[in-house]
């Protein structure tokens, strides 16, 4: 990849990142310094833990840029209560959007009314709220089982699908990606994407653009249809920002 490509690509990823801290010892100075830098690129938001949530919403107030947080989050239960309960919580405290795993293992152990029920659920206590599913598709691995549980996330009422908590051993891949945006577009009504987890340089947010422009026509990808959510990419994107 060139400079040129690499400048390219890093001025159209940069507006898609939804900045992200989920690791264990995240901290309040972490997330201050989460926020400088999600306003220094411009970025489409911010995703973090639901206690960090009334923090980022006060930095980050008048900024354009969304707080997402993450409900369900990793190990994808089938406790409707408490992913209601926790997405209530999460809304008053100022989030902009809402980043549910679907319960994949019950899902892969052909309880899909389960899976369904969490996603309904949590749809309802958020109707106006973007609602982005993670499938865990590394977990899913087969394109089949990730085109079969998209097409529940969206019928449970999904407005994005994303590929992975990041917390598994695989976590986005191109494959899954395919399969995804595959299931979008034969479905046939607005929804978007986040490829999220193991993202690192510039080549592998042009290699997701690709895909998306590819089967989904250029011009496609905007904040309001296709994210990255992938903090270790940022700094490589600021760089290549330039060129």
């Amino acid at each position: 990849m060139t400079d040129s490509e690499m400048g390219a690509v890093a001025r159209r990823a940069l507006p898609l990142l939804d900045l992200t801290d989920l690791g264990e010892t995240c901290t309040e100075t972490k997330i201050d310094t989460l926020c400088r830098d999600a306003k220094a690129g411009s970025v489409a938001a911010i995703c973090v833990w639901p206690r960090f949530i009334t923090q980022g919403a006060r930095a980050l107030s008048g900024t354009g840029i969304r707080i997402a947080t993450v409900i369900n989050f990793p190990e994808g239960g089938t406790d409707c209560a408490r992913a209601t309960d926790d997405t209530a919580e999460a809304l008053r405290d100022g989030a902009d959007e809402i980043d549910l795993v679907l319960p994949y293992r019950a899902f892969q152990r052909g309880d899909e009314a389960a899976a369904r029920d969490v996603v309904e659920a949590v749809r309802e206590t958020c109707p106006d709220t973007l609602l982005k599913v993670i499938l865990e598709t590394g977990e899913l691995r087969h394109p089949d089982a990730i085109r079969a549980a998209a097409d529940l996330a969206l019928a449970a009422g999904a407005d994005f699908l994303k590929t992975s908590t990041g917390k598994s051993p695989v976590s986005a891949t191109p494959e899954a990606t395919e399969a995804m945006l595959a299931e979008i577009r034969a479905r046939g009504r607005p929804a978007g994407l986040k490829v999220s987890g193991g993202l690192r340089s510039v080549a592998d947010a042009g290699t997701y653009l690709a895909l998306a422009d590819r089967i989904m026509g250029p011009g496609w990808a905007t904040p309001k249809t296709f994210r990255l959510g992938a903090s270790s990419l940022f700094g490589a994107l600021m760089q290549a920002r330039d060129l």
